[in-house]
């Protein structure tokens, strides 16, 4: 397959937590891949979207649903981590376009994930960290929350943090102003 270069990927991952260590026999599981395209012409965000995951080594503890909103009642008809694989890689051709995520968790999650369950990891080698490439591309002297990433450019958080539908929306914004300025200069 050709490389894409008209989009690129944003992602955000929610995974089971607990406060404190994991129950013993249970392990993070993702439960929400949060997704969005960043038109590279355009710089407009389109097809945001959440594929919910039933988590396979875990359950839904209260302190994940009081950060994430998620509870296991919203993944009583969730798909497997396969199926959502699958999905990014037939429907975004995730292999073929590059991606992004704010910092290295989601990429190192997802590789935990599929390679402990046996799946197919579903990206290609080509990985953007917005939150390096930001402070990088806007000389900030550390890197900073998305939260906090947001509020210092003076853009309004959409929607509610800690769900990755919602993050991967304003970390495309993010990686659109990154962009935006590399771009002019």
């Amino acid at each position: 397959m050709a490389k894409l270069h008209d989009a690129v990927i944003v992602v955000d991952v929610e995974s089971t937590c607990w406060e404190g260590s994991p129950p013993k026999g249970q392990q993070s599981d993702i439960i929400e891949v949060g997704l969005c395209l960043l038109d590279l012409k355009t710089l407009e965000r389109s097809e945001k979207r959440a594929l919910m995951i039933q988590p396979a080594r875990s359950t839904i503890s209260p302190f994940c649903t009081e950060l994430t909103t998620i509870s296991a009642a919203d993944l009583a008809d969730a798909g497997s981590l396969a199926d959502a694989c699958q999905t990014l890689r037939r429907e975004l051709r995730s292999r073929d376009r590059p991606w992004a995520s704010f910092g290295d968790y989601d990429r190192n999650q997802f590789r935990r994930n599929c390679e402990d369950l046996g799946v197919a990891y579903p990206f290609g080698p080509r990985h953007l960290n917005v939150k390096s490439l930001l402070a990088m591309a806007l000389g900030w002297d550390k890197e900073l929350g998305m939260a906090r990433a947001l509020d210092a450019l003076g853009f309004p958080l959409e929607g509610t943090h800690h769900r990755g539908v919602d993050d991967a929306w304003n970390i495309a914004r993010l990686l659109a102003e990154v962009f935006r300025r590399t771009r002019a200069s």
